[in-house]
């Protein structure tokens, strides 16, 4: 399914996202060495029931996921980049976080990921692996206007990432997102311009480059949800919810 929003749904849109990026940042700043996960998702949960929201994240339950998530946000550590389930794990100096958030509000849906480093320990590699990430996303957005197409951003975000030097996964990537979090279009994050949906005012793209440090494979870890680099490197993610308007992209995940 493919939504295209009205402008009432818009600003329903611009409501969730900006409760989504506050929530991200305020976690990102309680977060220090000797955080433990389970209290980042119970901060979560918190701060979600305050504001009248809904986690998108609870019942989840996927073909790829073991049951019900059963978790408010997404908690991935070092060689996890995806689907990272909390658990009970107290972060370490120089640890690679990524906080990976979906709430729904009045009935729309926003989705955004940060990643970072914990602590005063900042490895090079893993800065840079960040900032790919980030600059990536940077460039699927500004290739996110109407008339354009899918393609066209997978095709910008994967140049920026194949520059880098990073094997990229097409397996997850960007998605459709309005009244339910995880909807058509898919969204890789590397393809050929000038093929896909073409891109109209209204529609709602969750763009989330991520990638593994010296590989492209997945694996499953033992909790049947969480991700992780088959080789055991580091990863990073990056994610925006954005808004396709007649002027070009609105970000609508970004911190107020």
């Amino acid at each position: 399914m493919i939504e295209i929003l009205n402008s009432t749904e818009l600003d329903r849109a611009r409501e969730t996202g900006a409760l989504v990026a506050d929530i991200l940042q305020t976690l990102k700043g309680r977060t220090t060495v000797g955080t433990n996960l389970l209290d980042i998702d119970r901060w979560a949960q918190a701060m979600i029931v305050k504001a009248g929201a809904d986690s998108c994240y609870v019942d989840y339950a996927p073909s790829f996921g073991r049951g019900p998530f059963g978790h408010y946000i997404c908690t991935a550590v070092n060689d996890a980049v995806l689907h990272g389930l909390p658990h009970d794990y107290a972060l370490a100096d120089g640890d690679l976080l990524t906080l990976d958030l979906a709430v729904s509000k009045r009935g729309i849906a926003a989705d955004s990921a940060i990643s970072f480093i914990v602590g005063g320990s900042k490895p090079p590699e893993s800065v840079a692996m960040i900032h790919a990430t980030e600059r990536a996303l940077v460039a699927g957005i500004a290739a996110a206007r109407p008339g354009a197409r899918i393609g066209d951003i997978s095709h910008a975000i994967g140049a920026v990432l194949s520059e880098a030097g990073y094997p990229i996964n097409t397996e997850f990537g960007g998605h459709g997102i309005g009244s339910t979090m995880h909807q058509d279009p898919h969204v890789p994050n590397t393809g050929r311009p000038g093929r896909g949906f073409k891109l109209r005012p209204g529609l709602l793209l969750a763009l989330e480059p991520w990638v593994m440090v010296d590989t492209a494979q997945l694996v499953t870890d033992a909790d049947g949800w969480t991700l992780r680099s088959a080789t055991g490197c580091r990863t990073a993610h990056s994610e925006h919810t954005i808004a396709i308007t007649s002027d070009g992209a609105e970000i609508l995940t970004l911190p107020r």
